[in-house]
């Protein structure tokens, strides 16, 4: 049974004095899209009748199909902390459905979904906590973001050194305002870098609190006079802002699949497989966990972040994969290379469609790497059998055209858009002269 009926939430509207409500869904690149109505409007939207056009939206439908249809998640409904206390904002996350009453093939949210009901049929729940890193910056004199800052400080580091301590505690406690569970924050390695990590919940929940959370931290940073960026790498020679995916499995009573006692590292043969799953398929799921031209600029040793296709145990932080310590209800697999630019759906849709693929098929992963992948030479890697990440985007748009597997669990619309998109996107890049090329061979050649 789901949180909200419909009379609740007509109640609630009543109640709190909510006079706007955001009907919000996804575009193909996770960037939230909404049509706002007033209170008035929200019978004909809780009808699924408020309709849009589609051709709008890159990635969804040509002009002589425009008409799409948001059907609203009720269990999404929720009233923003930080909006005036006398005509409230509320917003509710939608599905987009085509005038038929079919679900849109290229919504991202119907494609996680569809991996979610598979997952379900084999009698797995999917459970992700997400560990989302981001940068809070001074905006110019005519409120433009820049990458200054005037803070120094670092890893753990608290207040007055932490210059954004406040702006950090003001987030979390508007998160909480809207049923969150924050398990921390605190300052991360680069200046003015931070992190906010949150209580694991199942696939689609996460998916949505993810990008509720990029827009209240934009939202709040903004408030503050900062600009917040989930930009992967904004600033070079410090690390870049990552989001770190857990992920596991349960039954229908709620116990962890990925729990077993009796093996030597706590690990069911269930999460061997599902760990096995993703390796197989990481270099084609790159394109999705790490989407932009800049992405590649954090996949790079020596900043924190995973260049190499490899897992180990809880102390080796270097790796792709990394095993917690902690065990019992809390076993997991922590992804490492996702960055905070990926739609969260079809990332998460990618992780659990190639665990899924791991288990069906009974894969093994390889042997645990013990040892700091980069202090390895190009000949005890490939000894090891240690493949590269893709590098740039170009590198992930090939071994993405190569994998029919993604193919399947995108769906046609979204694989076709998504692809010819990237492929834009990289075009656009190689044409560019950069100053690094003009300072560099200008003068000398």
């Amino acid at each position: 049974m789901g949180k909200y009926r419909k009379e609740d939430i007509f109640r609630i509207v009543e109640e709190e004095d909510v006079e706007f409500i955001r009907l919000q869904f996804a575009d193909m690149f996770g960037m939230i899209k909404n049509v706002a109505i007033t209170s008035g409007q929200l019978a004909k939207a809780l009808d699924n009748r408020c309709m849009f056009d589609g051709s709008a939206i890159e990635g969804f439908v040509r002009v002589e199909e425009s008409d799409m249809y948001l059907y609203p998640d009720l269990d999404t409904f929720e009233i923003y902390p930080w909006r005036p206390q006398q005509g409230k904002v509320a917003r509710l996350i939608c599905d987009v459905y085509c005038p038929d009453g079919s679900p849109f093939e290229g919504d991202p949210r119907y494609v996680l979904k569809r991996v979610l009901k598979v997952a379900e049929d084999m009698g797995y729940y999917f459970n992700v906590g997400p560990e989302c890193e981001f940068f809070l910056f001074h905006t110019d004199e005519e409120g433009r973001p820049t990458t200054n800052t005037h803070e120094t400080a670092g890893y753990f580091d608290v207040g007055p050194i932490d210059l954004a301590e406040n702006v950090r505690r003001d987030i979390v406690l508007n998160l909480e305002g809207m049923g969150f569970e924050i398990e921390s924050s605190h300052h991360e390695i680069a200046p003015a870098q931070h992190e906010v990590d949150f209580q694991y919940e199942k696939g689609l929940k996460a998916a949505d609190n993810i990008l509720t959370f990029k827009m209240a931290v934009k939202t709040i940073a903004k408030r503050h006079g900062l600009h917040a960026t989930f930009m992967p790498k904004p600033k070079a020679g410090v690390n870049g802002s990552g989001m770190h995916i857990n992920m596991s499995l349960e039954d229908a009573k709620g116990r962890n699949l990925f729990e077993d006692p009796s093996d030597q590292l706590g690990l069911s043969k269930l999460a061997y497989q599902f760990m096995a799953g993703i390796l197989a398929h990481i270099k084609s799921m790159t394109i999705l966990t790490n989407p932009l031209v800049n992405s590649y600029k954090r996949l790079i040793p020596g900043y924190d972040a995973p260049v190499y296709i490899a897992w180990s145990l809880a102390a080796n932080r270097g790796q792709l994969l990394r095993i917690p310590s902690t065990r019992g209800s809390s076993t997991r697999i922590e992804l490492r290379s996702p960055d905070s630019a990926m739609n969260p759906y079809l990332a998460l849709a990618a992780c659990l469609a190639a665990g899924l693929d791991g288990i069906k098929k009974q894969m093994e992963p390889p042997k645990a790497i013990r040892q700091n992948v980069f202090t390895m030479s190009e000949e005890e890697l490939k000894k090891e059998g240690i493949c590269h990440l893709p590098e740039t985007l170009g590198e992930a748009i090939e071994e993405f055209e190569k994998d029919d597997f993604l193919k399947a669990v995108l769906g046609r619309h979204v694989y076709t858009k998504y692809l010819e998109a990237k492929k834009e996107e990289w075009n656009e890049f190689r044409y560019q002269v950069t100053d690094w090329e003009l300072g560099e061979y200008l003068y000398k050649f």
